[in-house]
């Protein structure tokens, strides 16, 4: 594959996002369908309530319709685009259902915690038996090249990263532009590696996430024009944890994504001291809230949040 066409699933996929949203958001105006800010996030959010939402979408059909378009074009057989646009496809439907019954139907809790969870394993199911149709994987690649043999274990494996991400980009996605600025930054690093190790079927997807996300960061950075939904961040998370697998470079993901694990960290130890202690560590969780409150202004948090995620990628990016 020649390395100039790379530059084309990139170009289209922001090019079918960005010539999506201006739909999506009147849409969503005319039939007077917003986000509806919860009573308990911070105050100042509450000008952001009938912000337009599920922009997602956008983005799922920028992503999918590139990712397969050049694969069919590059004439690529391997399965791997199909793969992981299926897995970004079932959890954007799971996203889809919570926030149209947030949205739509007007019930704010959407689909309780068990429905969502069971329906993320069984797409990280899905996900594994499709996998083993592609590659034998059974082993987790750990740093230093040390390699953990989980054998018949590697599904708890799938499901937990699966599952586990994609819960923590949409922790993320709690202020203007900070994941669709974080997780371009993701998807970039994990394309250069795909492109390091030759396989363009891969980095076909990630380059059309990258184009997509950059295109909806234009209409989600403050003050924000559309919201991306659960539809778009479940889908993000367990799209970034499908192609960590596929490289067989997962522990990569934990500093790659490292907002991700910081976000979700940040609710598992308030939660916990709230339960233990009936004390709060941070002023509000996840962590971006707590920065917030101190006075930190979103696009402050974006900038730096999104500099760290930067940075981190450098230096996975060494050690490979």
């Amino acid at each position: 594959m020649e390395q100039t066409n790379l530059f084309y699933p990139f170009l289209l996929g922001g090019l079918v996002t960005a010539g999506l949203m201006p739909a999506v958001i009147n849409y969503f105006k005319r039939k007077q369908l917003g986000q509806i800010t919860k009573e308990k996030g911070p105050t100042w959010h509450g000008v952001k309530s009938g912000t337009p939402t599920m922009g997602g979408v956008s983005i799922l059909v920028g992503i999918v319709f590139s990712s397969i378009l050049f694969a069919l074009l590059f004439d690529y057989h391997s399965g791997t685009t199909l793969l992981l646009s299926f897995i970004f496809v079932v959890y954007a439907a799971i996203g889809f259902v919570d926030d149209y019954i947030k949205v739509v139907m007007k019930r704010n809790l959407g689909l309780t915690s068990l429905q969502k969870l069971m329906g993320q394993i069984v797409g990280a199911v899905i996900f594994y038996f499709g996998l083993n149709q592609l590659i034998d994987l059974q082993t987790v690649q750990l740093p230093f090249g040390i390699e953990l043999d989980l054998g018949i274990f590697y599904i708890l494996f799938v499901l937990f990263w699966m599952v586990g991400f994609s819960n923590a980009t949409n922790l993320t996605d709690g202020i203007d532009g900070l994941l669709a600025s974080t997780g371009f930054l993701a998807y970039g690093a994990y394309t250069v590696i795909a492109i390091w190790q030759s396989q363009y079927d891969v980095a076909l997807f990630t380059l059309s996430a990258m184009g997509a996300l950059l295109a909806f960061f234009l209409f989600n950075k403050k003050p924000a024009k559309i919201f991306m939904g659960d539809v778009g961040s479940l889908a993000l998370g367990a799209g970034l944890a499908g192609v960590s697998i596929v490289l067989n470079q997962e522990w990569t993901l934990l500093l790659i994504g490292i907002i991700f694990v910081f976000e979700t960290a940040s609710v598992m130890i308030q939660v916990t001291s709230m339960k233990t202690r009936d004390k709060r560590v941070f002023k509000m969780s996840p962590i971006h809230h707590h920065f917030e409150l101190v006075g930190w202004s979103e696009w402050k948090i974006v900038i730096i949040f999104s500099s760290i995620t930067l940075i981190a990628s450098l230096l996975v990016l060494l050690t490979i």
